[in-house]
């Protein structure tokens, strides 16, 4: 396959190898199998794009493997007339040129026998062993008559989980889509428009998240035809007139050959040529540009031996012509999650048109064509493929230590989604979120505080983070420190960054629905919503922000009402607190503001009064080191109490009243309130504050931490007052 994607019905003949004749393989495949002495004519071109990337392959298996493939599909046709063993063919000759490696192409040639004839896995297992079976059997569709409208989505679950164990998977399945999606002019436009939705939501995304780009690009154009044949015969029609125009003088050409007298002058041994834009790639610098300039219509690619000489190269050339210094990027010393290394700059040629220039080594043009393909077999037996499996005592969502590149063959980003599908059973939710989660095409990588990685897409929050690395655990988290600094839950990550959530305590808060506007990863998204479900009147709480709980605006008259009374009974009672000492004054202290169903206990003071403490509370301790005995306390019948709760938040104008407008919406009246002078941009808010029952305690505090600048809200443990 050319460096290029081929242009769907274009007049052009791009250089490289001619299209395979499909109608003529079609002819010989009919004639049946051959003498075992040598191959059949019909993957002869197969053979010789496989010899041209493994000179030392053993092409025995592979002429098995056409014997049973063409026998088995024999009075099989394809819808465009062609017997249907064109069709692995030319899907086993597309991963042949992409450089795949043997057992890969064997099971390419097998992979529509198992769905679309009697052979079944056990034969394929038999004659052509374990690793062949499992790549056949995990592009194999399932049944429609068994899942109905799910048989899609299911199939691609069940092609996920397969590729998250063998990425050869995947690498048959782009190349049986690439050659459908080439013949897919004989289906109806409804079932063509179908396909190619598919193929440009979930399989384009996936070929670029593998890397490759060779795929990628022409499922592109495909589908940009089928879709938007308007935009596309426009592009054409663009593409046609330039190639008529430059046909004399290219632009690009003169300077390219600037470009490679410089580099030789220089000593530098390196390719030079122009790389045609795919149709798709015009649209868009039509798009973005408006009017187009002669050098649009391509790139220039320079290709060297070492990593070394892509910097030599980059230095003459920002030396010798004028460098757009915004156009320099450098995927060499930072690759992109897909494998993807090159030098990007652009510089001006004598003549005043700009030119791109793309600078690799030939192992990183190979890498960045056929992206995982080009690895060869990852999985020999040598023990030098990489491990897949996260360290024990890893973090669930965790990356390896070396980051996405550990492993080139199971990325993070696949098994992230592996991760989530586990939690999407429901069908319809695994197609929806499998897409959108495709559609973010950018990832970031943060550092962990322990010195792990986690891979995220870009724009990704505190929240993902904290579902990334914690799990369900994410849903106490309060907040998290972003480089040092504290931050909100709806922070959003930078490339590089170091987060550390931050989880409460308090095992009764929970997430709000407001974490799902700022939720970007599945595994978030999912985790939210089925805590959100499961907790229907906690998320009535949560969701109900001070404006939905308490009317608009604050509401004063409800925030400032006097307290009750606290004076103790006959019985010796305040608010619920009861100890069996008849005419006894009870008091709640105010260093830890007890309340139902804290567990108590309380010690007598001056005057006889009995004060109640909770029995975490450091005067419990240093009452009982200098001998006071304890008092039975217990809670009574009555619901209202009194509460001490310390805000931590960052400062902003109105966070005052939010907060004032948000207790008000808990029912609770405010008795007192300090705000402290800010410190480093924060503020500590203290409120005392009597609530109508104990209950809703919990909901209160989830309340104020929902308000925004607010990331922590605790019960008050300062020092007591003498007694």
């Amino acid at each position: 396959m050319s460096a290029e994607a081929t242009n769907p019905g274009a007049p052009i003949r791009r250089r490289g190898r001619p299209r395979i004749d499909l109608r003529r393989l079609g002819r010989v495949a009919l004639l049946g199998p051959v003498s075992r002495d040598r191959l059949p004519d019909a993957i002869g071109h197969v053979a010789e794009a496989h010899r041209a990337h493994h000179p030392d392959a053993d092409l025995s298996v592979l002429h098995r493997a056409y014997v049973l493939a063409e026998s088995s599909h024999r009075g099989q046709m394809r819808k465009s007339g062609e017997p249907y063993i064109t069709h692995p063919l030319a899907v086993t000759l597309i991963l042949a040129e992409l450089g795949a490696e043997t057992t890969t192409l064997t099971a390419s040639l097998l992979h529509d026998t198992v769905e679309d004839t009697e052979v079944t896995l056990d034969q394929v297992r038999e004659q052509f062993g374990e690793e062949v079976c499992y790549l056949v059997d995990g592009v194999t569709k399932l049944e429609k008559v068994d899942y109905g409208a799910a048989a899609e989505p299911e199939t691609f679950r069940k092609m996920l989980v397969a590729t998250g164990d063998d990425v050869r998977v995947m690498s048959i399945k782009l190349a049986d889509r690439l050659h459908n999606m080439r013949t897919l002019g004989v289906m109806r436009p409804e079932k063509q428009a179908r396909i190619a939705h598919v193929t440009r939501d979930v399989l384009i995304p996936l070929a670029e998240r593998l890397g490759v780009q060779a795929l990628k690009t022409e499922l592109e154009d495909l589908v940009f035809a089928i879709l938007h044949p308007e935009e596309y015969a426009h592009t054409r029609a663009v593409i046609s007139a330039a190639t008529a125009a430059t046909a004399a003088a290219d632009p690009l050409a003169t300077i390219a050959d600037n470009v490679a007298s410089v580099l030789r002058e220089a000593g530098i041994t390196a390719e030079v040529a122009v790389r045609p834009r795919h149709f798709v790639s015009v649209h868009r610098v039509r798009i973005k540009r408006g009017e187009l300039r002669g050098s649009d219509f391509g790139r220039l690619l320079v290709l060297v031996g070492e990593d070394a000489d892509c910097y030599a190269v980059l230095g003459e050339l920002h030396t010798c012509f004028t460098p757009v210094i915004s156009e320099f990027k450098d995927f060499i010393a930072s690759p992109k999650f897909n494998l993807y290394q090159s030098l990007h700059t652009a510089v001006v040629g004598p003549d005043g048109e700009v030119a791109e220039v793309l600078i690799r080594t030939h192992r990183m043009h190979k890498v960045a064509e056929a992206g995982v393909i080009a690895l060869g077999n990852p999985y020999a037996a040598d023990g030098t493929a990489p491990s897949a499996e996260p360290a024990a005592g890893a973090a669930p969502g965790a990356e390896p230590a070396d980051g996405e590149r550990a492993d080139p063959t199971r990325p993070g980003w696949l098994s992230r989604l592996l991760q989530w599908q586990q939690s999407a059973p429901d069908p319809d939710t695994f197609w929806t979120t499998l897409r959108a989660d495709l559609a973010q095409d950018r990832e970031i990588t943060v550092f962990r505080t322990d010195g792990g990685t986690l891979g995220l897409p870009a724009g990704a929050s505190c929240v993902d983070a904290a579902y990334a690395q914690y799990g369900d655990a994410a849903h106490n988290c309060i907040g998290a420190r972003v480089n040092g600094r504290l931050a909100t839950l709806s922070t959003v990550l930078g490339d590089g960054d170091t987060v550390q959530p931050l989880l409460a305590e308090d095992a009764a808060s929970g997430p709000s629905p407001d974490w799902l506007d700022h939720a970007r990863t599945p595994t978030a998204r999912i985790a939210i919503t089925g805590w959100l479900d499961a907790h229907p009147q906690d998320t009535e709480t949560a969701a109900g922000s001070p404006a939905d709980a308490a009317g608009p605006g604050p509401q004063p008259d409800r925030a400032a009402r006097p307290a009750r009374a606290g004076s103790a009974g006959t019985a010796g009672r305040t608010v619920s607190a009861v100890v069996e000492r008849p005419d006894t004054t009870v008091r709640l202290a105010g260093c830890c503001t007890p309340v139902p169903p804290d567990e108590v206990t309380g010690f007598t003071v001056r005057g006889g009064a009995v004060t109640v403490h909770r029995l975490e509370c450091p005067v419990v301790t240093r009452m009982e080191a200098v001998g006071r005995v304890p008092v039975v306390v217990t809670w009574g019948d009555a619901a209202e109490c009194r509460v001490t709760l310390v805000a931590e938040s960052f400062g902003r104008p109105r966070l005052l009243a939010d907060l004032t407008e948000a207790i008000a919406g808990a029912d609770a009246a405010v008795i007192s309130a300090t705000v402290e002078p800010p410190s480093e941009q924060r503020v500590r808010h203290t409120y005392t504050l009597q609530l109508p029952d104990a209950a809703g305690l919990p909901s209160l505090m989830r309340a104020m931490r929902d308000v925004p600048g607010v990331y922590d809200v605790s019960r008050a443990q300062h020092p007591a007052a003498a007694l």
